[in-house]
């Protein structure tokens, strides 16, 4: 596994003024079609400048575009300690890979397959009008969440329809293309040792994410909440129902922590899940990972004092890697390894302190 030190990262970066965003708006998803030009040239210019300095390779996967700033907020949540720090994190192409063996890995949604062909197309079918409803960039926000909550609802009313079975469910993974980020493991030992709670927001599926974790790490965490869609099976394994209210791509956020569910009924606490809740939310410095710029809005609802984020982008590097240098803290690319965000917390909370 590579590991390197958090200070050659900030080294190796270029430091450009840095305009943050904690939420996507339409003129900065403009901005970011207006500067493919220019972006390709400065990532081009980047990974040659690195390679004229000797630079280890390693140094080319990640971009950080204000490294003053980086060590401000490194230096407080450091100042603060692990008992102030939460990890808010996206699933699909954040703690899973983007591709495998060269091509592109299923999402914890996309792997499903209900036994059903002709639901499971019903499916696509939403998926394919929907889909490009989400990112239009001339929609406006409250009509396109109306779409979201729309798209969502109708996907699970076929799953029930359709007779989808928690056995279904099982096989979907076990078949499926999904695989963690190398280092994602050791990540959750460590913020698991430091007694770091982890919050997995996803709009697709609690039930799938946990089969993954099941069946792809064969362990399980006490510091890991799921802040996603659970379903309700009868006792004959169908599906019957989902909890609580919607989540969907535009709401998975700290207002939703109240979905929270943990892998195990309690995360290591005799006071039960509603106090950890509390201590979650008292938890104000946040380290975000995410690999959309919409997922920067997951900790929206905490007023947090200090937050790094960082980004993964894994596709269309040279046109986006403006937008999310702009955006995040730290941007990782060509589907990096998690090694570097271990190596972020080290810097962070050093092994002598707890």
């Amino acid at each position: 596994m590579r590991s390197f030190r958090l200070q050659k990262f900030v080294d190796s970066a270029v430091a450009v003024p840095l305009l943050r965003a904690t939420s996507p708006s339409h003129s900065t998803n403009a901005h970011c079609l207006r500067s493919n030009t220019f972006c390709r040239s400065y990532y081009a210019a980047n990974r040659v400048g690195m390679e004229k300095n000797g630079r280890e390779k390693a140094s080319d996967d990640v971009v950080v575009r204000d490294r003053h700033l980086l060590e401000k907020k490194i230096a407080a949540i450091r100042m603060a300690g692990p008992g102030k720090l939460q990890v808010i994190a996206d699933f699909d192409a954040t703690l899973t890979r983007y591709r495998i063996d060269g091509l592109r890995g299923q999402t914890s949604h996309g792997l499903l397959q209900q036994g059903n062909p002709e639901y499971d197309a019903k499916r696509q079918e939403l998926y394919e009008y929907y889909y490009p409803l989400e990112f239009s960039p001339i929609i406006p926000i409250d009509e396109k969440t109306k779409l979201m909550e729309e798209w969502w609802g109708k996907t699970h009313s076929l799953l029930i329809e359709g007779g989808l079975t928690y056995e279904a469910m099982r096989k979907s993974v076990a078949n499926s293309k999904i695989a963690f980020r190398e280092g994602v493991i050791e990540l959750f030992e460590v913020l698991e040792k430091k007694g770091i709670p982890i919050l997995i927001f996803s709009a697709g599926l609690a039930d799938i994410i946990e089969e993954v974790m099941r069946q792809k790490l064969h362990r399980s965490f006490t510091n890991i909440r799921i802040v996603s869609n659970r379903m309700v099976f009868d006792d004959d394994g169908r599906l019957v129902s989902f909890k609580g209210r919607t989540i969907h791509s535009l709401n998975k956020n700290e207002h939703a922590l109240d979905m929270a569910a943990p892998l195990h009924d309690k995360l290591g606490d005799n006071d039960g899940l509603a106090n950890d809740t509390a201590n979650v939310k008292m938890r104000t410095n946040v380290l975000l990972l995410g690999d959309h710029i919409g997922d920067l809005g997951m900790s929206d609802g905490l007023k947090y004092e200090a937050r790094i984020s960082v980004g993964f982008l894994n596709d269309n590097i040279e046109a986006s890697i403006d937008c999310y240098s702009k955006s995040f803290d730290m941007v990782y690319v060509n589907d990096a390894p998690m090694s570097g965000v271990v190596e972020l917390v080290s810097q962070l909370f050093p092994a002598d302190s707890n």
